[in-house]
C-alpha cells in the first residue's frame, strides 16, 4: 500500500516527505507540516496512535483491527486536535456501495427482506471479517434494523470482493463491489490527504463523501 499511495501522491503532484515503516522515526518537526498515511498492522496503530495525534499535522487511517479502542483514538486525536480521517475502505467505489446499501435498507425496511454479507480475501489477509464488510454490515443494521450474518472467504491472491444480499421470498437482490487491485485504496486515500487541509475534527472517510 506504501508504494501504491506513493505512486498516486506522485500522480497529483504531492511531495512525499519521508516513506517508514518506523513512524515513530519521524523527526517531530518534520512530522508537524505532514499529513501522515497510515497503512500499518491492527498491533503498530495501537502502539502508535497516541505519537501520530501528538506530532502530524494531520493524520488519515486505512489499518483496520481496532474499533475496540476507537473512543479511545478519537478522544486523543480530539485532545491533540489534530484531524483525523479513517475507513475500513478508502475504495470510492465501496463508499458509493455503502451508500447504495444503506438506501435499499431505507426501501425495504420491514418489507420481509434478509440481508447477508459474503467478503473473499487474499489468503494472507489477517482479519476476518473483513473491516469493509464489518462496516457494509452495520449501515445494513442501521437502515434495514437487521444485523447481516457475514461469511468470510479467504482464496489465492483475491484483492478484495464484498457482496451484499437481501433476500425475500419472492426475489433477491444483490450488491457486488470488486476491486481488481488495491490501487483504489491509495487513490482514495490520497483524496483524504487532501480534505485534510483546514479540516477540523474526526471524521470517518464515507461521511465526508456522502
Amino acid at each position: 500500500m506504501g508504494h501504491m499511495v506513493e505512486k498516486e501522491l506522485a500522480r497529483k503532484g504531492i511531495t512525499l516527505v519521508a516513506a517508514s515503516e518506523d513512524i515513530c522515526s519521524v523527526p517531530a518537526e518534520v512530522a508537524k507540516e505532514c499529513v501522515c498515511v497510515d497503512f500499518t498492522f491492527p498491533e503498530s496503530f495501537r502502539a502508535n496512535y497516541k505519537v501520530l495525534a501528538e506530532r502530524f499535522k494531520a493524520v488519515v487511517v486505512g489499518t483496520t483491527g481496532w474499533n475496540d479502542i476507537r473512543d479511545e483514538v478519537i478522544a486523543e486525536f480530539e485532545r491533540q486536535g489534530t484531524p483525523m480521517i479513517y475507513s475500513s475502505n478508502f475504495s470510492l467505489g465501496v463508499i458509493a456501495m455503502f451508500a447504495a446499501a444503506k438506501r435499499l435498507g431505507e426501501v425495504l425496511k420491514d418489507r420481509g427482506y434478509t440481508p447477508s454479507v459474503t467478503e473473499t480475501h487474499h489468503i494472507h489477509k489477517l482479519d476476518a471479517p473483513s473491516g469493509t464488510a464489518k462496516s457494509l454490515a452495520e449501515i445494513v443494521d442501521d437502515s434495514l434494523g437487521i444485523e447481516p450474518e457475514i461469511t468470510s472467504i479467504r482464496e489465492g491472491e483475491v484483492p478484495g470482493i464484498h457482496t451484499l444480499e437481501l433476500l425475500s421470498g419472492v426475489d433477491k437482490i444483490t450488491l457486488t463491489h470488486e476491486a481488481f487491485s488495491r490501487e483504489g485504496l491509495a487513490c482514495g486515500a490520497v483524496v483524504a490527504v487532501e480534505m485534510t487541509e483546514g479540516l477540523k475534527g474526526v471524521h470517518e472517510f464515507k461521511d465526508l463523501i456522502l
